[in-house]
């Protein structure tokens, strides 16, 4: 069951931190829905999950209790993903938050699929664990499908070593397990942003963030998360 007073309190910071700026709200979801089969996944409006392909259909989403459950399946051979569309040039993402163990995290990834210069359309992420958080420029860093070969090949140069040093920040936030957390992640122009439980804990510019279209929100589990009271905005002046 939703604790009111917290989720009361919850809603109305999001409507505080946009400011002057246009917000448009594109997308939102609470969850409060059931599956007609509780065997499968059935997380509706709109998300989709790599379970089929990643873990062999078995089910790592599961709604209950008014919330999303992210689980990772025994035989998946990639963390879970759970996809929904959300195109903007800069916008925010709001939520609530559990990461049930120490050991769990939560990852808010930003792809285009119609951009071929990197792979799978990974634009920028911010994974958040119970010890720090990061923030990674994909589109210029990692994923750029140059460096990503020269990775796996084995062939990257110091100079790219380097460079991929400079794409990603860190900072340390220690977050207490198993309890629930709000989360604000901003994008404007080459600068992300991120704001928990009212604070912010880091903010990373690099030009890959700035990319002109983002057209997918992936959330990324690695093992177990639970999310909820999701919204989308568009920022525009």
């Amino acid at each position: 069951m939703k604790h009111t007073i917290c989720l009361f309190a919850f809603l109305l910071f999001p409507l505080a931190s946009l400011g002057e700026e246009k917000a448009t709200l594109i997308f939102e979801d609470d969850f409060e829905r059931t599956e007609s089969d509780d065997s499968k996944e059935e997380i509706g409006k709109g998300w989709s999950s790599n379970s089929k392909k990643r873990a062999k259909g078995n089910k790592q989403v599961d709604l209950k209790d008014g919330a999303m459950h992210i689980t990772f399946h025994p035989v998946a051979d990639h963390a879970v993903s759970v996809v929904h569309p959300a195109e903007f040039r800069d916008g925010r993402i709001t939520l609530r938050f559990k990461l049930p163990t120490e050991k769990d995290s939560l990852g808010l990834n930003f792809a285009d699929l119609k951009f071929k210069e990197v792979h799978a359309g990974h634009l920028c992420m911010t994974k958040i664990t119970t010890k720090n958080v990061q923030i990674n420029d994909l589109k210029t860093g990692n994923m750029k499908l140059a460096i990503r070969k020269a990775r796996q090949d084995k062939t990257i140069t110091p100079e790219q070593q380097k460079m991929l040093k400079t794409k990603t920040k860190q900072f340390a936030n220690k977050l207490e397990a198993a309890k629930w957390h709000s989360l604000s992640v901003t994008i404007k122009g080459e600068t992300l942003t991120v704001v928990i439980n009212d604070k912010e804990v880091g903010s990373f510019t690099s030009e890959g963030i700035a990319h002109p279209t983002k057209r997918t929100l992936r959330v990324a589990v690695p093992g177990k998360a639970i999310i909820d009271d999701l919204k989308i905005y568009s920022l525009g002046k």
